[in-house]
């Protein structure tokens, strides 16, 4: 199943400036990402930025590069100007894998890809994991969400959803995730997402949601507007993103485990 993987990357970030340019075993951290996301079956991968060194980075590596425009708001926005750029047809799927996630599974872009092929009433696909730990179920930085019984979402929340009354009443504090059925467990979800091209040239018009606005969740705008988001469920956690220091000193480490120095 062909389909376009698109790595928005911008050299602006608030905890780790500069993040798409750190070094990671020698090169890049966003022609990292594109490597592996370029071992995805079928898959075409363009690295999209406004940047002109992230620009001169990936060309560099021989990796193919759209320059979008400075203003856009959200990533989903510079993704919706490539896809118009890259004259993709309405029906096409776009996956949207961040550039600082030089481990994401690629088995994984390409199951997310294909639930959304195979939903055709979805406008979006993404992926979620059981969660074990419930000091990550009560953190706020960690987004989980709600399934309906045909694995679409119902909802995403920072907070711990769904609430498990009783549980929460009468079960010691390590015993509340135990108290959730095994087939609906708490799910937490991973900021991976497959677009329809339509969908994604529509998004950026449809007016921003108030649960959006609260939550400081933007996929909420699609669930607001009545669009459905079918999820791809993984048995583990995927491997963690880079977004401060730490995070890249321990990528630093774990890229030795795995490909030496």
């Amino acid at each position: 199943m062909p389909f376009t993987i698109i790595i928005p990357a911008r050299f602006a970030s608030t905890r780790l400036p500069g993040k798409p340019l750190a070094d990671l075993g020698g090169a890049p951290m966003v022609v990292r990402v594109a490597q592996q996301a370029a071992r995805v079956r079928g898959a075409r991968v363009i690295v999209a930025t406004d940047d002109a060194r992230i620009a001169e980075a990936v060309s560099s590596a021989d990796i193919e590069l759209l320059m979008t425009r400075a203003d856009h708001p959200t990533g989903t926005d510079r993704l919706a100007e490539a896809a118009d750029a890259l004259g993709l047809s309405d029906r096409s799927i776009v996956v949207n894998v961040q550039g600082d996630e030089p481990f994401l599974a690629p088995m994984l872009i390409e199951r997310v890809a294909e639930k959304l092929a195979l939903h055709e009433d979805a406008a979006m696909a993404t992926a979620c994991h059981p969660l074990k730990s419930l000091a990550e179920a009560r953190n706020p930085n960690v987004v989980k969400v709600v399934l309906d019984h045909f694995g679409y979402a119902l909802y995403f929340s920072r907070a711990l959803i769904p609430f498990a009354r009783d549980a929460m009443a009468s079960l010691p504090e390590g015993a509340i995730l135990s108290a959730y059925p095994a087939e609906h467990p708490l799910y937490r979800h991973y900021g991976l997402y497959a677009y329809r091209a339509s969908f994604l040239r529509l998004f950026p018009t449809l007016p921003a949601a108030p649960i959006e606005a609260v939550e400081k969740l933007e996929q909420l705008r699609a669930l607001w507007h009545g669009y459905r988001i079918v999820v791809e469920i993984a048995d583990e956690a995927p491997a963690p993103g880079i977004d401060t220091e730490d995070d890249l000193a321990a990528a630093r480490r774990l890229w030795t485990q795995i490909h030496g120095a």
